[in-house]
């Protein structure tokens, strides 16, 4: 295929993208995407230093925590459109300054509610590097190798929050909770250089404009959601701020399409999703996030809650997931070459479904091997699945819309980890309250409504009364917490086996997913 003039050519025919050069630029993107996807589940353990030195409330830790993820899904879209339009490699390098400097701030930082700005403008960075770094490697890489090099930035996606657990545990043995902002911020400086002087820029040769009402309804829309999936499990359902969240987002979002099918020059044409392999992919990263995410989420807190692990040994019990996905990441590209897109994302979402499966075993008496069975299991599903799924995407558009198909690729990502943690931790939060109702013979009538609360207030009303009371009163609240992780863990492969069935609906057979495999992209 003739390549235009200032689109990313194929890089066997342009000398500067030599095999070395092209790796060297694959490491450099894994160490951006490292930066970010880290920071998302890395300063989860950090919270109660962050409580202690500022004074922050539950609420206020909450958003320390959310803010990142709210702006980072909504600004994903228009970021990926600007680097399409004005160059990839300098909205990456916007991006990275933005959010070092913001890690570098909150080194100094002393109020919760200045460092939820900061932690707004981390995910506002965020959001302009993750999808330019897959942009990046999919137009750097020919159509023969890409599979290959989305597989190995799947695999840091994936595995880039286990390992930023396990070195934010690590830190905070020793320092305070400022260290795990130091360490973006280090991240950061290195990821400048490294972006300054290696990679190339690449951009839509087109220069079309860019949709200035599209990104304004999709960063209202995915931003009000969002917002609503994360508040309402907080505030409930019926609650005024969520239902005007919910219903004003999703008219947003139905604006944002509607506009999308009469302007000239979309930010993200919905008439891509007519393409199996693009809405099959999309379909599978969202029900994949939305396991995972909510996988982490209950289980950091089964691993130190009923088995009393440090947050450094709860990561390091959580690595055997992160070694599956990096152990059969490589194999994925080769199985959709041999069975096609449908037979191998089917296959990994039942893989997954059953690995959640195994996690619905675990109770306060469990050993490590059900875990360490059951995430090995849940992390070689992954594996399978979520290279293929975004390779279909992104090999779905053109190399001028690479920014938008990356962006819609970490739309679906962040929307379904939101997703998870909100509907997961909403069905885990249901089954210990009912846990800890079939045992409220054992609980004090006074204290009842306190146990009902949390494992950590059940447990510290546990040791106030003491005895063989007290006793009682956390071994039904440890029993409760079981119940709750199955019942998340249910519902989480309730979710994959869906994503399975839309799989077999939408997904490509053999002969197209080969295909697909050797476009390249323009």
């Amino acid at each position: 295929m003739e390549q235009t003039q200032g689109t990313a050519a194929p890089p066997q025919a342009d000398a500067p993208f030599g095999l070395v050069r092209r790796r060297v630029v694959l490491a450099v993107m894994c160490v951006a995407l490292m930066m970010i996807v880290s920071m998302v589940v890395g300063l989860t353990v950090a919270l109660p230093g962050i409580a202690r030195d500022t004074g922050a409330g539950q609420a206020e830790l909450l958003w320390i925590m959310n803010a990142y993820g709210l702006v980072f899904a909504g600004f994903l879209l228009p970021a990926g459109a600007l680097g399409d339009r004005y160059g990839r490699k300098g909205m990456l390098l916007v991006g990275v300054l933005v959010f070092g400097a913001a890690s570098a701030a909150a080194l100094w930082v002393d109020s919760p509610s200045v460092l939820i700005l900061l932690r707004v403008a981390a995910g506002l960075g965020s959001a302009m590097i993750m999808p330019m770094t897959l942009s990046i490697v999919t137009t750097v890489f020919p159509s023969e190798e890409r599979a290959g090099a989305v597989a190995v930035w799947s695999a840091v996606a994936a595995g880039g929050a286990l390992l930023g657990l396990l070195i934010s545990g690590a830190l905070l043995e020793s320092f305070s909770w400022r260290s795990v902002f130091g360490l973006s911020t280090g991240l950061a400086v290195l990821s400048a250089v490294l972006v300054a002087l290696l990679v190339p820029t690449s951009k839509d040769p087109e220069g079309l404009p860019v949709d200035v009402l599209g990104a304004l309804l999709s960063v209202v829309g995915l931003c009000a959601v969002v917002y609503a999936i994360i508040e309402g499990p907080e505030r409930g359902t019926t609650d005024p701020v969520v239902l005007l969240a919910a219903i004003g987002g999703g008219a947003a979002l139905v604006g944002f399409v509607l506009w999308e099918l009469r302007v000239e020059h979309p930010l993200l044409d919905p008439r891509f999703f007519r393409i199996g392999a693009f809405a099959a992919g999309s379909i599978v990263i969202v029900m994949a996030s939305v396991a995972t995410f909510g996988l982490f989420f209950v289980m950091l807190q089964y691993l130190q809650w009923l088995k009393g692990y440090s947050p450094l040994v709860a990561g390091l019990s959580l690595m055997p997931m992160t070694v599956a996905v990096g152990a059969v990441s490589p194999l994925a590209p080769v199985l959709v070459r041999r069975a096609g897109l449908r037979v191998v994302l089917t296959a990994a979402m039942v893989v997954m479904a059953v690995g959640m499966g195994v996690l619905t075993t675990l109770d306060k008496n469990s050993s490590y091997v059900p875990v360490l069975l059951g995430t090995t299991v849940v992390g070689a599903g992954i594996a399978l699945c979520l290279a293929p799924a975004t390779d279909s995407i992104v090999a779905s558009l053109p190399a001028a819309k690479q920014g938008v198909a990356s962006a819609v690729n970490d739309v679906t990502r962040e929307v379904g980890g939101a997703l998870g943690v909100a509907i997961l931790g909403s069905a885990f939060n249901s089954g210990y309250r009912s846990g800890i109702g079939d045992r409220s013979d054992t609980i004090p009538a006074d204290s009842l409504g306190a146990a009902r609360d949390s494992i950590d207030a059940a447990l510290t009303l546990a040791e106030r009364i003491g005895g063989a009371t007290g006793a009682r009163v956390a071994d039904a609240a440890r029993l409760a917490f079981a119940d709750g992780l199955d019942r998340a863990m249910l519902v989480a492969a309730l979710f994959v086996v869906v994503g399975a069935g839309a799989v077999l609906v939408l997904a490509p057979g053999r002969s197209e997913s080969v295909r697909l495999q050797e476009k390249q992209p323009g």
